[in-house]
């Protein structure tokens, strides 16, 4: 068997956020010069056309609906400040936004002339809603209704006299408003106060109407009509569901009735739809046609890979969609859908750099007992030979803590496996996708519960066969990276080294010095820093650095606006003060992340290097 470097590993690509374009032709987005830009092609196979060609990332693209032009979102060394811009058909390049603001894309109107976006040029931890003409510039846009908080934009009604307002007030407490686009005004159309969610939103075809999904009421998401006028609200689809015990074999699972309806597209014109089901992290698909306002007639099951889909883009008759989809042996490309057959093509063909697809290993779903009796779910992944009592393992654990590790492609995974490494990934409490129970379950004076699920891991670990219980190592990134130092100094005995990318170090240093426009949604998570301050200095890895005592290794991107690079700098140099052997690797021109390639290539080199001397025999 072939041995490939870790270069070629993260050589291996992704094509994802697909958008059709009026006359039939796909966009895409895909890294192959080393930071996503978008690329567009007009049938499967076909050989891409790039269409932008800058040095950082594009962050979305959605082509105009009447002319061969996009839109595209683009920020700068991540800082996530993003500007918009316009790309013509001969190729040309504008800038529409041209100010130092964040940008959130709203949409085009159904005629192509208005585009609508939020953004917080008036104040930065504040966002309004603007509307502006196809040929305007710079900060030449109407503002349309001035924002007290997190505003984002779902989308023009089928008339173009309304937009659709998604306004959070944390994570898991959400509001829905239709906006006047003419009057300015505003009306609410849920509750507001609750803590309900409110994702995933879509105008009915007559413009009455706004599906969505919720968990108003009910532990998990469900797909609602709420009436665009009144707010009154109707389940179409419910949530919940049953535990498909083929995909694990440790007999143990959380609750049934934990899945959640966690995504729905329709189309305003014709009212296909699409909407998807999180069961134990695959998605699982449903395409229809709403025969009533919550009755929907069901098509055949789209044919596609098991594991993660999502993206949903109608053509322009919506006879057929475009969709993202990634599975732990598939990496990223899009498909296209036929809506009444279910027959999938994949139109794109992202490279895997040469390494043969059969090489990459599937994970198995289980589940491990914590320290109170509850159910753990993850991933669990050995490499081909896996020798007993031999085989170290990475235990790699996901951001948020609003997220969920689901079985979707990795190049970073994929070569651990193939050098050796078994890899573990835990939904630990405070996970998504099983329930709004169990995302509370690590809130704020529960914080640490969530680490001793890490603790209760190790445990399961060690009673596996080919585990080597002395070489476990801890790795993750952002709010993952605060969970590597929290379990590195609160079970220092259980792990052999740690890994900290981008992460959370002292809580009250990062909400004192994180976007101000995040600061309210993360203390709603975390603990306020007025009425939690002492709460969260006890629980910040960086104030229990004494009791630390495997290597560390700290890497963070000196333009990160979510997770200052203060945090790296601190933790890095106060588990060297405590004799801990300390790596850090800082990269300028990075945000929130390691995004271009060639940084990418020395931080995983230096991962790499970094695990194979505290963990390699």
């Amino acid at each position: 068997m072939h041995e490939y470097d870790i270069e070629r590993y993260l050589s291996v690509r992704s094509a994802y956020g697909a958008d059709f374009g009026p006359d039939g032709t796909l966009s895409f987005r895909i890294d192959t010069t080393g930071t996503p830009q978008v690329w567009t092609l007009s049938e499967p196979g076909a050989w891409p056309t790039q269409r932008t060609f800058g040095d950082d990332r594009v962050t979305f693209a959605s082509w105009s609906p009447e002319r061969p032009e996009l839109a595209f979102g683009m920020d700068e060394g991540g800082n996530e400040r993003q500007q918009l811009y316009r790309l013509a058909d001969d190729g040309t390049v504008e800038n529409l936004t041209r100010t130092d603001a964040k940008h959130r894309w709203g949409g085009w109107s159904h005629d192509g002339d208005r585009l609508a976006f939020a953004s917080n040029r008036r104040e930065e931890s504040v966002f309004d809603v603007y509307v502006q003409g196809r040929e305007a510039r710079g900060d030449d846009a109407t503002l349309v209704h001035e924002g007290d908080g997190w505003l984002s934009l779902a989308g023009w009604s089928p008339g173009d006299d309304r937009l659709l307002v998604h306004e959070a007030h944390s994570s898991f407490d959400h509001d829905v408003h239709v906006l006047d686009v003419e009057s300015g005004k505003l009306t609410q159309l849920t509750d507001g106060g609750d803590d309900v969610r409110y994702s995933s939103l879509s105008w009915a075809p007559d413009g009455d109407g706004v599906y969505c999904c919720t968990d108003r009421d009910a532990d998990t998401l469900y797909l609602a009509r709420l009436d665009a006028t009144s707010g009154a609200l109707e389940t179409v689809v419910e949530g919940g569901g049953e535990r498909e015990e083929a995909r694990t074999s440790s007999g143990a699972s959380p609750p049934d009735g934990t899945w959640n309806v966690d995504g729905v597209a329709v189309d305003d014109e014709t009212g296909r739809l699409v909407y998807s089901r999180n069961v134990d992290g695959y998605t699982d698909l449903t395409v229809g046609e709403l025969a009533g306002e919550t009755t929907i007639e069901t098509f055949p099951e789209p044919d596609l890979p098991a594991g993660v889909a999502g993206g949903v883009s109608f053509d322009d008759d919506a006879e057929r969609f475009a969709l993202t989809v990634t599975a732990d042996t598939e990496n990223t490309d899009v498909y296209v859908v036929d809506v009444e057959t279910g027959a999938a093509e994949r139109w794109t063909c992202a490279s895997t750099a040469g390494i043969p697809l059969e090489t990459f290993v599937a994970s198995e779903s289980v589940a491990y007992e914590t320290f109170d009796g509850r159910e753990i779910p993850g991933y669990y992944a050995t490499p081909p030979e896996a020798p007993d009592g031999e085989t170290p393992v990475v235990v790699d654990i996901h951001g948020g803590p609003e997220s969920q590790r689901r079985p979707s492609f990795s190049p970073v995974k994929q070569y651990l496996l193939a050098h050796g490494y078994a890899v573990f990934e835990p939904n630990v409490r405070g996970s998504t996708g099983y329930g709004r129970a169990y995302t509370h379950l690590d809130d704020v004076e529960r914080r640490m519960d969530s680490v001793a699920d890490l603790e209760a891991a190790v445990g399961w670990l060690t009673d596996r066969p080919e585990v080597d219980s002395d070489r476990i190592v801890a790795k993750g990134g952002s709010y993952g990276g605060f969970m590597v130092l929290a379990a590195l100094t609160e079970y220092p005995e259980l792990w052999a080294a740690g890994v900290d990318v981008v992460g959370i170090a002292n809580f009250v240093t990062f909400l004192e010095n994180t976007g101000s426009w995040r600061r309210e949604l993360r203390e709603a998570e975390y603990g306020s820093l007025e009425d939690d301050r002492e709460f969260l200095e006890s629980v910040s890895p960086v104030n229990n650095i004494d009791s630390i005592e495997a290597p560390l290794f700290v890497l963070h991107g000196a333009n990160d606006p979510r997770v200052p690079v203060d945090e790296a700098e601190q933790v890095a140099a106060a588990a060297a003060e405590q004799g801990v052997p300390v790596r850090k690797l800082i990269f300028d021109d990075e945000g929130h992340g390691i995004s271009k390639l060639d940084n990418r290539i020395e931080a995983y080199r230096e991962i790499v290097d970094f695990l194979d001397e505290y963990l390699k025999e």
